[in-house]
């Protein structure tokens, strides 16, 4: 072998391409998803969000949500003017729920959106595995997809399965890009959440956009805007006991 080709062998050998991981499996599908942003994805990030509701009778609601996360795990949600006290925190894998002011009701509930969307990045995959094998995701089925024209890995449910609780993620960029799950409140039918209109941040994404149908009608949209990356946020924004005297309007 000539010294040209001993210097093509060694390109091969030692590009991006060859020494990419592979995914085969939904474990090494978190562990992807990790590793190609552990480095670089933010810790914080903000955005006011229109929040739509689509009703049956074909009417529909919008009202202002202003959003501020810090990862792993924590998101604080904002509804409505500064004064009213309304809105959700999630924070230990516990979501409370507060109207003027006042918790009305707190429980154990992972945010799945928060950690296929955004924590998985950040947390180790071992976390990120342990919560899914907790929410009822099998990791053990595995198989790739394509979807409005993408290739894509699915974790949770075999070939033509669209009936068990699984996620997809585009395996270019690898981002999570849709949630299949029975109906929190009718297992008969099907949620299907979706993130789209992906937007580049300085060492991540975040989708600016992201849709609710159910049986596969939309009933729910948010739309992002004012989105910030990297933004200092007070603890105390992040803590029960202070939510009445914060609001992300004040930051």
């Amino acid at each position: 072998m000539n010294r040209n080709r001993w210097i093509v062998a060694a390109l091969l050998l030692f590009s991006p391409i060859a020494g990419a991981q592979e995914v085969r499996n939904g474990e090494a599908l978190v562990r992807a998803m990790h590793d190609r942003y552990a480095k670089t994805w933010y810790d914080t990030l903000s955005f006011a969000q229109k929040s739509t509701t689509y009703n049956p009778d074909g009417t529909s609601k919008a009202e202002t949500w202003y959003e501020a996360m810090k990862l792993p795990g924590k998101l604080r949600i904002d509804i409505g003017p500064v004064g009213d006290g309304n809105g959700y925190l999630l924070a230990g894998g516990k979501v409370s729920i507060f109207r003027g002011g006042k918790v009305v009701s707190s429980q154990d509930q992972q945010n799945m959106l928060l950690v296929l969307g955004f924590d998985v990045y950040k947390q180790s995959p071992e976390a990120t595995l342990s919560i899914l094998k907790k929410e009822g995701f099998d990791a053990s089925k595995f198989h790739e997809e394509t979807w409005n024209g993408a290739a894509m890995y699915v974790l949770g449910a075999e070939k033509g399965d669209l009936k068990s609780k699984q996620f997809w993620v585009e395996k270019d960029r690898l981002l999570f890009v849709r949630l299949l799950e029975p109906d929190a409140k009718d297992a008969s039918k099907s949620d299907d959440i979706r993130f789209g209109d992906y937007r580049k941040l300085t060492g991540g994404w975040v989708a600016a956009l992201v849709e609710v149908y159910s049986e596969g009608k939309k009933v729910f949209s948010e739309e992002y805007t004012d989105i910030r990356e990297g933004v200092k946020l007070n603890a105390a924004l992040f803590d029960a006991a202070e939510f009445a005297a914060n609001h992300l309007k004040k930051q």
